[in-house]
């Protein structure tokens, strides 16, 4: 046997609006590009243009001691409230945040998403025949004291407890590749796979799989994530829904001392609210900026804009199953009514983002420019005679889900002027995460737009989104099911050649092209704000917060 660490190309160059240049199903040709467009008016492609000019940060600077200042207080705002931190049943980026901070993982990923390092493992070795992978695990770890434990040493048998939880019970299937895990003494857990798992490393890397304490989650039942305990530099000292979850210093950490004595993440969902607490000092960092608010922070002098390229996707998806959209005809001409580079440039006005228009992010190495000439061009007229050849000639009225961000009400307020054009009344329902979390997994949408960010790996988008044994979960509430795009993704997953399993992954990228599953209209930047007196912050391409780790040991200028 021997040990093995898993390494992921990451594009890291800074994005800015761009064109997408999709092509047409029938001939292969694109369509002339054409001006931008504002997100409120689909006419006014003059305006967008002129207020859509990348912006250019002006960087804040404070006096910085030669010594980091220990203690302080952290405030991290949060643009939707979290609705469930246990990490099985985590759907969300928000419920995430909060978890890297009280729980660690079995494994982890460095800051540039790289290169997987030792965490609660400190070494793990693989099986020839790649079916099990055993786990030395740390013995000076601890548990924060809960309700149900004082802050007893964690074993073996926590990790191998949280591993088989995840496996049946996550909300996502973040462990469907795990059979079992288990406790072989106090300090080694074997994981046992159904098949060979090219991508199981990189799964535990994930907060859903981290790893708890099985008394605090059978003494609380469905309460678990109301009061979260793991292994993590902060504890969950209280969680208000809708409202802040705050956390204080973990004296007993295994990595040591943080630098802060507490962090609060607090909710606040209107984005130019964010903007002003930020720039008011009532936040600290201010995530996930979009629209205007990226221009106001960064022509602050008194606060800092972080930009970098994202490994996520912006998109509309079409219920499969149930209703109008699960006629293939529709979905197509709901596509065909669309100008996709009109549409990203009305969304990411301020260099925000990238034009797209393939349900991968283009950072990810299974991505294939070629398909994108697979992608229906915009064609309105075309359009019209789709819906009147699967019987809306006179039209008909569909219900869109979002969530409260600024780019996704550009986006969805944009294709409701396109789809009017042709005949289709869009219903936009903006409602908070939970119920959208629970409606986008139900297939209980016609249209549901959100976005999707993990690793490269296409595995962490196809398998997620498109797999038919994902059915019923937020990736795949949409219903999409194609045996052949099951079947490469399956063979994707033995596969360990990563150039043989890009060529399998494309060929599911240019499958599920055509079955037209909805807009996949942008690859989003990372952007946020940041007050200078926030030092030792490590920006994510993957949009993640982590406060301390063996890279970083965030600290405030007092």
């Amino acid at each position: 046997m021997k040990k093995r660490v898993l390494a992921l190309f990451l594009a890291s160059t800074m994005v800015l609006t761009g064109m997408v240049g999709c092509g047409n199903k029938s001939d292969g040709a694109a369509e002339e590009t054409q001006e931008s467009q504002d997100g409120e008016d689909a006419g006014d492609a003059e305006e967008a243009e002129e207020s859509g000019d990348a912006v250019e940060n002006k960087e804040a600077t404070i006096e910085v001691p030669d010594e980091v200042t220990k203690g302080g207080e952290l405030n991290i705002a949060l643009t939707s409230s979290p609705k469930n931190l246990d990490p099985v049943k985590y759907t969300g980026t928000y419920e995430a945040q909060i978890i890297y901070q009280v729980c660690d993982t079995v494994v982890t990923y460095d800051k540039e998403l790289q290169e997987i390092l030792p965490s609660l493992a400190t070494e793990w070795t693989i099986s020839d025949d790649g079916m099990e992978y055993t786990f030395t695990i740390r013995d000076d770890v601890y548990f924060q004291p809960g309700e149900y434990q004082d802050g007893r040493l964690m074993t073996a048998e926590d990790v191998a407890y949280s591993m088989n939880r995840s496996a049946t019970e996550s909300a996502m299937n973040r462990l469907d590749m795990l059979d079992h895990a288990e406790a072989i003494d106090e300090t080694h857990v074997k994981a046992t796979m159904k098949a060979p798992s090219a991508v199981f490393l990189t799964a535990l890397t994930n907060a859903g799989n981290a790893v708890v304490p099985k008394e605090e989650v059978e003494g609380w039942g469905d309460e678990f994530g109301n009061h979260l305990v793991g292994t993590g530099p902060y504890a969950m000292e209280k969680f208000e829904l809708d409202q802040q979850a705050s956390l204080v210093k973990n004296d007993k950490y295994f990595l040591g001392e943080p630098n802060l004595d507490k962090v609060n993440f607090k909710v606040i969902t209107d984005q130019n609210q964010e903007a002003n607490a930020l720039r008011t000092g009532e936040v600290d960092i201010a995530l996930q900026l979009t629209g205007e608010t990226v221009k106001l922070i960064a022509e602050d002098e008194n606060v800092n804009l972080l930009k970098r390229a994202g490994i996520q996707i912006n998109y509309a998806y079409f219920n499969m199953v149930n209703g109008p959209t699960a006629d293939p005809k529709v979905r197509e001409a709901l596509i065909m009514a669309v100008d996709y580079d009109e549409l990203a440039a009305g969304v990411y006005q301020y260099g925000e983002g990238e034009g797209a228009c393939l349900p991968l992010p283009k950072a990810s190495w299974g991505y294939d420019e070629s398909v994108e000439a697979d992608v229906p061009a915009y064609d309105p007229e075309g359009a019209k005679k789709l819906l009147e050849e699967a019987g809306y000639g006179d039209g008909l009225t569909l219900n869109m889900y979002i969530t409260n961000e600024t780019f996704r009400q550009k986006a969805s307020t944009i294709l409701q002027s396109y789809w009017q054009m042709i005949g289709v009344d869009l219903e936009i329902n903006t409602v908070e995460w939970g119920t959208f979390s629970e409606t986008g997994a139900g297939g209980n949408a016609d249209i549901f737009a959100m976005g999707w960010s993990w690793y490269p790996d296409p595995y962490f988008f196809f398998d997620k989104m498109f797999a038919t044994s994902a059915i019923g979960t937020l990736g795949n509430g949409q219903g999409y099911s194609n045996a052949e795009v099951d079947k490469l993704l399956a063979d994707a997953l033995v596969e360990t050649d990563q150039e043989k399993r890009a060529e399998l992954y494309k060929q599911a990228l240019k499958l599920i092209t055509n079955d037209d599953p909805g807009i996949f209209y942008g690859n989003p930047a990372e952007c946020l704000g940041i007050n200078p007196k926030v030092q030792d912050f490590n920006q994510r391409a993957d949009g993640t917060v982590k406060l301390f780790t063996a890279e970083e040991n965030v600290w405030v200028v007092q």
